[in-house]
């Protein structure tokens, strides 16, 4: 995974919103580009939106509003001029979820008011990540964790499919489908499997080089659905009319006893939301050379989110698939995915009739593929010959994904891989550290520092340091002391260390503190200022016969003077 760059670096002025004038001339000196990757664009988000938007259960209408309000509003906004968003497969997961927790909960109409001001305050949270510059840090977790909630989320995309494929009206989480699926096989719709395994088929094995022309997703629509109509109507089940006109707002329905649930909610899907938006800006600035913005990223798909959930649309993020077709058809600037957006306004707002008649089978088809690319295929093949850890932790966080929530998965997942990292660095620092007095190998001393610790023979103890010292290391190091034989003088040399830790420095005031008991002299050879300011501010001079140096060579110059203490 690349890193993105801090935008710390960044004049202040310009950190989030540069002037109107300069986004309007580079949008319109590109605007043929634009023009054909939007519209190209739209072709393919409009069956993925209307798939997602029967998936999570609000309906083909809400991916559909969900994709026209972050294309009008995330784009502009955003911190990836050529980045497309909309319902994507991760969000639309999490959003039937809770979806279904929410109409169990207060009802159908009140669950789906309840479930939109989630994705509301989703929206809102995700503003104030990016206002609190928190884009850095979000997509900085290890990528074993990523690739398995991201190959989680599309096992569920995956397993969703499997009653509609069959004709079968399941619904629920995915132990409850999986528990209900063999009582229902018997009556399972051969019609629908075979509609919905032609549909796979078109997608799938339809020549990639083609997509620019005509894409996949938008040709099995089409051509399956007119298959279908060589059917009786009542024999497959379709999508059924969609709502015509503009949508009503939906205003937040909030109590204060609902404050802890929706906001539980809330933060997951904001925090996916985030996630996935950043790994497509990396994706977006891989194959255009260019740099995004990542805070002003997510202050952009915050507010389209919330415009989204307004109007009854589903939140996405950042898609993949449409921006990497965006690019390729010509679309670099920001009015690329607002014309997406145009687009699929038009369409929705005069293609309700025909929609009716697609059957439920040719968009599960369609999300059976995008499921199966969301898996990350690459990774599951490799990763055990790269780690056995990472492979371990991998399929962990996916089986939590799948069997329990994404929320769980995250967090165990990171936790295990911190304490997986804090194992290794003090690994590390048991590896390079080197303890030596007169009588060792001294090959790694210049010959006065050589010298100095010949002369002062077995009473004193050098400890050369390197690496970070985070509380991981700060056992090892407190070990490594409390081993060494008896000495005079300890000289602590911290001149390779490349982090000091808070726990790590109580580590040193500790050793400090028993070594003046015993009355021994430790100098402490810090070149770096902060750390010597982080070690006086904790008080470790206080001791008696505790100094700081500025080098090795110096604390080995003052070993023999006592007014070094």
């Amino acid at each position: 995974m690349a890193w993105m760059r801090s935008p710390f670096r960044e004049p202040p002025e310009r950190r989030l919103w540069p002037r109107s004038r300069t986004w309007v001339r580079g949008s319109l000196r590109n605007w043929r580009g634009d023009l054909a990757g939007g519209v190209t664009t739209a072709v393919v988000a409009l069956p993925l939106a209307m798939a997602f938007g029967v998936t999570s259960g609000a309906g083909a209408i809400a991916g559909l509003w969900g994709a026209i309000a972050l294309g009008f509003v995330a784009a502009p906004l955003g911190g990836t001029p050529s980045q497309v968003s909309g319902p994507t497969g991760p969000m639309t997961v999490i959003m039937a979820s809770i979806i279904a927790a929410m109409v169990s909960r207060y009802g159908a109409g009140a669950g789906l008011a309840m479930a939109f001001t989630v994705a509301l305050v989703a929206g809102a949270l995700q503003v104030l990540f990016g206002l609190l510059r928190l884009g850095q840090y979000i997509v900085q977790m290890p990528y074993s964790v990523i690739s398995g909630f991201m190959s989680g989320i599309g096992v569920i995309v995956v397993l969703l499919q499997l009653p509609v494929l069959l004709g079968l009206d399941l619904g629920g989480s995915i132990p409850r489908i999986l528990a209900a699926l063999p009582a229902e096989l018997p009556r399972m719709n051969g019609l629908a499997l075979l509609i919905g395994a032609l549909t796979f088929a078109v997608v799938h094995w339809y020549p990639r080089r083609l997509n620019s022309w005509l894409p996949a997703p938008l040709l099995a629509l089409v051509l399956v659905t007119g298959v279908s109509l060589l059917l009786p109507e009542a024999a497959l089940p379709r999508l059924g009319a969609i709502p015509q006109g503009l949508p009503a707002l939906r205003w937040p329905q909030l109590n204060p006893a609902d404050l802890r649930l929706v906001g539980g909610y809330a933060i997951t899907l904001a925090v996916l939301g985030s996630i996935d938006s950043l790994l497509t800006s990396l994706v977006a600035d891989n194959i255009t050379r260019t740099q995004h913005r990542s805070d002003r990223e997510l202050v952009g798909q915050g507010i389209g989110n919330m415009a989204a959930a307004l109007v009854g649309g589903l939140p996405g993020a950042g898609a993949t698939m449409r921006t990497v077709t965006n690019v390729q058809a010509g679309g670099r600037t920001p009015l690329s995915g607002m014309v997406h957006a145009l687009v699929l306004l038009v369409v929705t707002l005069g293609a309700g009739p025909l929609a009716a008649l697609i059957p439920l089978a040719v968009l599960g088809g369609i999300l059976l593929h995008v499921g199966l690319e969301i898996i990350d295929w690459n990774f599951l093949r490799r990763a055990p010959r790269i780690s056995w850890k990472a492979t371990g932790l991998m399929w962990l966080v996916l089986l939590l994904t799948v069997f329990w929530d994404l929320v769980t998965a995250v967090v165990i997942g990171v936790s295990i891989a911190n304490v997986v990292t804090i194992k290794d660095q003090a690994d590390a620092l048991r590896r390079t550290s080197r303890r030596m007095d007169g009588g060792d190998d001294l090959s790694a001393l210049s010959p006065r520092e050589q010298a100095l610790l010949q002369q002062a023979g077995g009473t004193v103890v050098l400890l050369s340091l390197e690496g970070p010292l985070s509380f991981g290391a700060s056992r090892y190091l407190t070990q490594l002391l409390n081993d060494s034989d008896a000495y005079a003088c300890l000289v602590l040399d911290l001149s390779a260390v490349s982090h000091l830790g808070v726990t790590a420095s109580l580590a040193i005031d500790a050793l400090c503190r028993d070594a003046s008991r015993q009355g021994r002299r430790v100098l402490i050879a810090a070149p770096q200022n902060a750390y010597r300011e982080r070690l006086a501010r904790f008080g470790v001079n206080r001791f008696a016969g505790v100094c700081f140096c500025f080098s090795r060579l110096d604390a080995l110059e003052r070993v023999g003077s006592p007014s070094s203490t």
